[in-house]
């Protein structure tokens, strides 16, 4: 059995067990945060998400656990036939997370300490999207899915991506992001109806209060250091 290491106030955690859920595999949780020994052991960059194979083998990084997990199990796919479709899937996937998702992440530390953004970084920022947003225009089709007719691995990488952008870019640049974008915020409401979505959004939610905590000890220890 796969076993998903991470905690579910995470986008891209969530991401990955949006996938195992919708390939119907099954899988155990391991809850785990970021800066532990544990972590590293099994993840060389420390990040989460994390996923073990039954023989003990580790993977991380997102987008290459979606592409592990499509290669091992390709019953229910998540990726066209034609290649050139497939790496269009991907060009999608990696834009909305280089020119989305990571730019707003900026302000995460921000919005979690409550302190103010400097309009500086706001500026760079809102400079990165504007560009994400141009390649988006250009890539998606959302008819009725972002890739066209069949739901690929890009609506579920682009719809965990727009968590972080429409929690906390369009909240500090006060930037209705997804609007930018023809049909984007039609087809992610739709996306969060599913009741994988839906089950998912409900242990975001209750993990949420426990991962703050987290986040405001380790800020303080790092004071007192």
């Amino acid at each position: 059995m796969i076993t998903l290491h991470g905690f579910a106030a995470s986008n891209y955690y969530n991401l990955i067990k949006h996938v195992l859920l919708y390939k119907q595999l099954p899988f155990q949780e391991n809850l785990i945060y970021g800066g532990s020994d544990e972590l590293l052991a099994i993840s060389p960059a420390g990040k989460v998400p994390v996923i073990t194979m039954d023989d003990g083998l580790h993977i991380s990084e997102s987008s290459v656990i979606c592409d592990f997990i499509e290669e091992t199990y390709p019953s229910i796919p998540l990726y066209p036939e034609n290649t050139g479709e497939r790496a269009v899937v991907r060009q999608i996937m990696k834009i909305a997370e280089l020119y989305f998702e990571l730019p707003s992440r900026r302000f995460i530390p921000y919005v979690l300490l409550g302190t103010e953004v400097p309009e500086s970084t706001k500026a760079e920022v809102r400079q990165v999207l504007h560009r994400g947003i141009s390649a988006l225009n250009r890539l998606c089709k959302f008819s009725p899915w972002v890739a066209g007719e069949q739901l690929t691995m890009a609506d579920i990488y682009v719809y965990y991506v727009n968590t972080i952008v429409s929690t906390f870019g369009s909240s500090q640049l006060d930037w209705d992001i997804l609007a930018e974008v023809p049909r984007m915020k039609e087809w992610n409401n739709t996306m969060s109806q599913s009741a994988i979505a839906k089950s998912i959004e409900a242990d975001r939610q209750t993990n949420m209060p426990e991962f703050i905590q987290k986040i405001k000890a380790q800020a303080k220890a790092a004071k007192i250091k």
